[in-house]
């Protein structure tokens, strides 16, 4: 079955289901380590990123983010399906355009598409020193729901010890379920 391609479009964005011509633009972020620095991965090289690719694009939930003027990718959304009518939401940007209003854009977009659809509840988790990432949820009108107190580990210290880390938790609901 084929992965419809398109999915939806902004003033300045198409987003889009992944494709193999994405690995470049692809790598050229999950490489950067500032860009992946809160993420549970650590930098990827090239084969990892073309790796990454292949799942990427068999699956609906991550979605590429594409600049409408030069068709060059510079992120994704990630809409994970959850128990409940729900979905998680998630952003990963190229840092070459941080600032510049394009994770607030195809979030906005993809949040009201989801909730015309039906969708009850759009949640998001992220680390309490991303000031970014919350700021923007709160920005797109989520509720700061939780906090929770070293409730999760991406990695291990020399003495393979978790390094706990606390995690903020996030939410919109849908006003019209």
């Amino acid at each position: 079955m084929e992965n419809k391609i398109f999915i939806a479009e902004t003033e300045r964005l198409i987003l889009r289901r992944y494709k193999k011509e994405d690995v470049q633009d692809l790598f050229e972020y999950l490489s950067d380590k500032e860009v992946v620095r809160y993420e549970p991965y650590k930098p990827q090289t090239f084969d990892e990123t073309e790796k990454s690719l292949e799942w990427r694009i068999g699956t609906d939930e991550m979605i590429a983010v594409e600049l409408k003027n030069s068709h060059k990718m510079i992120g994704n959304v990630y809409m994970g399906k959850r128990d409940f009518e729900a979905l998680e939401i998630g952003y990963v940007f190229n840092r070459n355009y941080w600032g510049c209003g394009y994770a607030a854009e195809s979030c906005k977009a993809l949040i009201e598409q989801a909730f015309s659809n039906g969708i009850h509840r759009i949640y998001a988790e992220c680390d309490p020193n991303n000031k970014s990432s919350w700021k923007l949820l709160e920005a797109l009108g989520f509720q700061r729901e939780a906090h929770f107190r070293k409730n999760v580990y991406f990695w291990k210290d020399e003495a393979e010890r978790p390094i706990w880390k606390d995690t903020y938790v996030y939410a919109k609901l849908n006003d019209n379920t």
